[in-house]
């Protein structure tokens, strides 16, 4: 990613949620305050079931990998946007906006992946329980795990190779409070043809083959629920898929509202207001939803507390 164009901008500037300087520092403390509830929640979710013998099975080892994406790229984007609120200077030099673009890439389209891997292993949980621990073996989980942070790494190659292709000798300011794609082609003064193109083809890839394995997935594993005769075997299979559904409606719906459109419709505040849910909220609510609707890691939690409290 050192690689520079011949534009003449050597930094942008970021010009935040807002404007108005009455809300600045409320919203300082508003995100401060979601980032350090994303940073505990994730990082907790990560060392609960790195702790907790009874979770080392694929489903929380899957969950792990996605706490882990939740915080990188929470952390990628937050700290930028809270500096921003309290500061005048609100400049990023060129290499650390295309840096920040590009790891923002590889977590937010590896996520994509990895809620799809979540939607197969539960398929596999609920329609093959005989033969999961087979199917589902360490290795393989490893593969997955590796497959979907290698598409998010070549996508991300992608994308900032054809912005760092891209003049920018116009304005500098970026109508945005992190270096997105799309408030970075609406600056370019070359042709963002090639770059709007890839957004649909890749973007539309990516969208539709991990949307269509959650949607098969969930298919199969509709009707396999329904045939459970238990009532308590049907709850309980509903309340395995019930959280990754939450996360993955929550998720998509704000990824497809801003990437699968063309880029000159929409304005500058709804893509603020769109982005702030996937940047922000949902890898606060990821860990939270897993938490609060799953038995087991609650179950988890409080042994890893009693043996901590009995210990002291």
């Amino acid at each position: 990613m050192g690689i520079r164009n011949q534009s003449t901008v050597t930094e942008f500037l970021l010009s935040g949620l807002t404007d108005r300087l009455e809300l600045q520092l409320p919203l300082f403390f508003l995100f401060l305050g979601i980032y350090i509830v994303t940073v505990v929640g994730n990082l907790g979710m990560i060392s609960i079931i790195g702790l907790s013998p009874q979770l080392h099975i694929p489903m929380y080892y899957f969950l792990s990998s996605l706490s882990f994406l939740d915080f990188c790229y929470s952390t990628v984007i937050v700290p930028q946007m809270l500096v921003g609120f309290v500061s005048r200077d609100k400049a990023i030099s060129y290499s650390g906006c295309m840096t920040q673009l590009f790891f923002f890439c590889i977590f937010v389209i590896s996520e994509c992946y990895m809620l799809a891997a979540m939607a197969y292993d539960r398929y596999v949980a609920i329609c093959s329980p005989l033969l999961y621990n087979v199917i589902m073996s360490p290795r393989v989980c490893s593969l997955l795990v590796a497959a979907v942070f290698s598409v998010g790494f070549t996508d991300a190659m992608i994308h900032g190779g054809c912005i760092l292709r891209l003049d920018f000798c116009g304005s500098n300011v970026i109508k945005h409070y992190f270096c997105d794609i799309v408030p970075l082609i609406k600056l370019s003064c070359s042709s963002t043809y090639i770059d709007e193109l890839l957004i649909f083809v890749i973007g539309g890839f990516n969208m539709v083959t991990t949307s269509l394995t959650i949607i098969i997935s969930y298919t199969f594993i509709l009707s396999s629920i329904l045939r459970i005769q238990s009532k308590e075997g049907r709850s309980k299979a509903f309340s395995t898929c019930s959280s990754h559904l939450t996360a993955v409606l929550i998720f998509y719906g704000s990824l497809m509202s801003m990437y699968l459109k063309p880029a000159s419709s929409s304005s500058a505040i709804q893509e603020k207001v769109t982005s702030v849910f996937y940047t922000t909220v949902i890898p606060m609510l990821n860990p939270l939803i897993y938490s609060l609707r799953n038995k087991e890691v609650k179950s988890a939690l409080m042994k890893l507390l009693e043996r901590k409290i009995s210990s002291n």
